[in-house]
């Protein structure tokens, strides 16, 4: 009786190792860095179906594996625009939390090179658009980033504006965004 061995049965007790700067941001939500072929079996026991990559590198072992694995590969890097500077354009982030808010894309994992920049600006404004108290979106953001963190996407994130982004109807469970204060 009892379940035991690793990920598709290979050896007994097999120690599951999850990717640099791997998180749960929310129920079957997850943001990782770049993963290597140790990390698969741990990915592997997420049975995500979507992966939002935010590089434009991609290296042959991880997208064999995607491939089978049959989950889906979106990649949102800005080819040509990417930069210290500019790190992420708010298309690429309203594309990519259109993709956050759609339950069929679930379970999903959202990444870059180390998880800290590009992941983690989008991930704030995630947070932004569920109405997170800035300080709250930016300690979480420099707990990813550690000393690396960089003001030009705090900023970014402080500025974005979630009115560019359509709300679905059907979005998943834990979406709960705080709605709006009205003036009277």
């Amino acid at each position: 009786g009892g379940r035991r061995g690793g990920a598709r049965g290979r050896g007994r007790g097999m120690v599951l190792i999850p990717p640099q700067n791997f998180g749960i941001v929310e129920v079957d939500l997850y943001r990782s860095g770049q993963p290597h072929t140790l990390n698969f079996p741990f990915l592997e026991k997420l049975r995500l179906k979507k992966i939002i990559h935010l590089e434009l590198d991609l290296p042959t072992d991880f997208v064999n594996w995607v491939s089978e694995q049959r989950i889906e590969l979106v990649n949102l890097a800005d080819v040509g625009k990417l930069s210290p500077w500019k790190p992420i354009s708010e298309e690429v982030v309203v594309e990519g939390l259109r993709l956050l808010l759609d339950p069929k894309n679930y379970p999903l994992l959202v990444m870059c090179n180390l998880g800290r920049h590009r992941t983690g600006t989008m991930i704030g404004c995630l947070r932004k658009l569920q109405r997170w108290h800035l300080s709250c979106i930016l300690d979480e953001y420099r707990r990813h980033a550690s000393s690396k963190f960089r003001l030009i996407n705090e900023q970014f994130v402080e500025l974005f504006d979630v009115d560019l982004v359509h709300v679905p109807q059907q979005c998943p469970e834990w979406f709960r965004p705080l709605p709006m204060l009205r003036a009277a």
